[in-house]
């Protein structure tokens, strides 16, 4: 998972590049929690707070230049949101105002 799908920005949602929204370079809120948390149970707690951080500075980067949490990031090259798909880019999705909150808090209670 590691030498794979780990990117700056997070973890890749697969490996595959192409101009579909749910390929590289894009990666999605809830499958990085599921990751996240899959890891922590797993004992691997470094792994899973070096995906935590870069997904949260990832998404306050964003939220800081746009005022908008997004439905989805571009983890690989950060000096982009995200893209591809079949409709444009949504703002605001609820699965990445809540996985954000979540981990901002739990990173606050360490």
């Amino acid at each position: 998972m590691e030498s794979a799908f780990l990117s700056p920005g997070g973890l890749l949602t697969t490996t595959k590049v192409s101009s579909q929204q749910w390929d590289a370079p894009n990666a999605w809120a809830p499958l990085q929690y599921v990751a996240i948390e899959g890891l922590r149970r797993y004992q691997q707690p470094v792994l899973a707070n070096i995906i935590a951080r870069r997904w949260m500075d990832l998404n306050v980067r964003v939220f800081t230049q746009t005022g908008k949490l997004l439905e989805k990031y571009n983890v690989t090259d950060l000096t982009r949101p995200a893209g591809g798909g079949e409709y444009k880019l949504q703002d605001g999705f609820g699965w990445t105002n809540g996985v954000l909150l979540k981990l901002l808090n739990e990173q606050k209670n360490q």
